[in-house]
């Protein structure tokens, strides 16, 4: 498979990602005649919107930024006001917007069954809406190219819904494991019910990802490009939960995933899933860190920290994985018997907590293992002086994927006339947060953390978002829809890289330059590395 070729299967993953999001949001406009309302008005306010439909604000801010970041909808935030227009797009979009019925019914449907084993009628299901997909909903291609687009644009997102959490299923069964990629095998031989895993087997021979022959199947080029990248659908597919629930989000009550009782599992989000797909996601990035961990620990002893903590540890893995590139990749770790490495893992859920601590004492590594909240630094801090007589201030803090996922909480201090520069739609439990006081709250977040990061510096990897009209115009090279739509409806605060570093310098932290890395390195950027520091 040559580049080119790979291009194009990567720009259909992306379009996958786009339509898993987009599908149930647009259909949930769409039956609140919302959209009808957007097309007879031609301008409108979302103040507007929200007083006609007796909508949550927030959310259906969120809603319409994935309409714009689709190019379907002109989409403008101004002086704390956000403006929706109609454009050469929108009456074509919005009539194809019934097509996503079945997928979106499929999507509720599938919640009653169990996450990670196929069913029958789901099964049933998958093939009537199948049947439609293979006659593309009756569509009549059009000859004006623009037109075509988004009729083409609209199956390809139904393609993703059919796919999508099929493929996180089949990768976190164990379906691409070599035993299967390989060589040619019998459907009874992965499930149970060999007829009916058959038909769903079929669908992806249509599809081209494996070949038929007799009752056996094997992989084709491009099935094997997209087992390899099943993770790249799990982060998205682990949100279903929540789209299942749109409706309730934006027309009734936006607190349905938060009063729960203490103690109680996660409903918005399927997190096993979310974490198997970011391991798979997140590799890359560890790549550039361990450089930047090989820099900081080979400088004189002197000049280093003491240890490390990893605030929002996870399962421990990334704490385990520095160690590790410490031990056997720098001048520190020929040192460690002289000058001992200090290791926490710091993190909100107690699970978590429970599986750092066992990983950590299979790998036979000194830590210790708190608790710790991303918004209370000083609380973390007067843990470990006071009960472990380790200060804050002497280790290297890092974290990944984690600062966007604060508890919101209002500025304490508004800036006088901020003119914020962020274009995201963001809320807080249905209310819409206004993006001048996100910026206002990620300062107060940066100066919560600048006293104990100053000098050895905040190591973060972060998620952004982009401007949607940079999005709408990128189709198939971004996954910037769907980090908007499942960021966005389950509160959480993704800001511009370059809104990132001008409020971290608010804070007085400062981007290392040479440590510095964005991915992609161009406006598409969703995704920042920087060690930040003191100047």
């Amino acid at each position: 498979m040559n580049k080119e070729q790979k291009k194009l299967l990567r720009a259909d993953l992306f379009r996958h990602l786009d339509g898993i999001v987009t599908g149930p949001t647009a259909y949930a406009l769409h039956q609140k005649g919302i959209l009808d309302f957007i097309l007879k008005e031609k301008t409108c306010t979302l103040q507007s919107v929200v007083t006609n439909f007796s909508a949550n604000e927030g959310y259906l801010n969120v809603a319409f930024r994935i309409l714009a970041g689709q190019g379907w909808i002109d989409y403008k935030v101004e002086n704390d006001q956000v403006e929706i227009k109609v454009n050469e797009k929108s009456k074509t979009a919005f009539s194809l917007i019934p097509l996503y019925k079945e997928v979106v019914e499929l999507m509720k449907i599938s919640g009653k069954y169990h996450r990670r084993k196929f069913e029958m009628e789901p099964f049933l299901i998958l093939e009537k809406i199948f049947k439609n997909f293979k006659s593309n909903y009756g569509i009549v291609f059009s000859k004006d190219e623009t037109t075509l687009k988004i009729q083409q644009q609209v199956l390809k997102h139904i393609e993703g819904v059919m796919v999508g959490p099929t493929v996180v299923s089949l990768g976190m069964n164990g379906m691409f494991h070599k035993y299967f990629m390989e060589a040619s095998f019998m459907p009874e031989e992965f499930h149970g019910d060999g007829e009916s895993f058959s038909r769903l087997l079929d669908i992806f021979v249509y599809l081209d990802w494996f070949e038929k022959t007799n009752n056996t199947y094997s992989f084709t080029e491009k099935g094997l490009f997209y087992a390899r990248r099943a993770s790249a659908y799990g982060v998205t597919v682990s949100y279903i939960p929540a789209f299942r629930k749109l409706d309730e989000l934006i027309f009734g009550d936006p607190t349905i995933f938060w009063n729960l009782p203490e103690g109680s599992t996660e409903i918005h989000v399927d997190r096993e899933m979310n974490v198997w797909g970011s391991g798979g996601a997140h590799a890359a990035y560890f790549k550039v860190v361990d450089e930047i961990i090989i820099d900081i620990f080979n400088q004189p002893i002197d000049q280093q920290p003491k240890g490390i903590v990893d605030m929002g540890c996870g399962n421990g893995a990334f704490l385990i994985h520095l160690y590790e590139v410490i031990e056997n990749r720098t001048l520190r770790g020929k040192m460690l018997e002289e000058h001992p490495l200090f290791l926490v893992g710091a993190d909100y859920n107690k699970a978590a907590l429970k599986v750092t601590r066992a990983n950590i004492i299979q790998s036979d590594i000194w830590a210790k293992v708190i608790w710790g909240d991303i918004g209370r630094p000083d609380l973390l801090a007067k843990d470990l002086s006071q009960n472990y007589g380790i200060e804050l201030k002497d280790l290297l803090n890092v974290r990944t994927f984690l600062d966007h996922n604060r508890i919101w909480s209002d500025p304490k201090t508004k800036t006088p006339d901020r003119q914020s520069s962020s274009t995201g739609a963001y809320a807080f439990r249905g209310r819409r947060i206004a993006n001048a006081a996100v910026e206002d709250n990620l300062r107060e977040h940066f100066q919560k953390w600048a006293p104990y990061v100053s000098q050895f510096g905040l190591l973060v990897i972060e998620l952004h978002t982009i401007n949607a009209n940079i999005t709408c115009k990128n189709l198939g090279r971004t996954a910037a829809t769907a980090y908007d739509a499942t960021h966005g409806f389950s509160d959480q605060y993704i800001v511009e890289i370059e809104v990132f570093n001008k409020i971290a310098a608010e804070a007085e932290l400062y981007p290392v330059e040479k440590h510095f890395s964005k991915f992609p390195n161009s406006e598409l950027a969703t995704v920042s590395i920087n060690l930040l520091r003191a100047k």
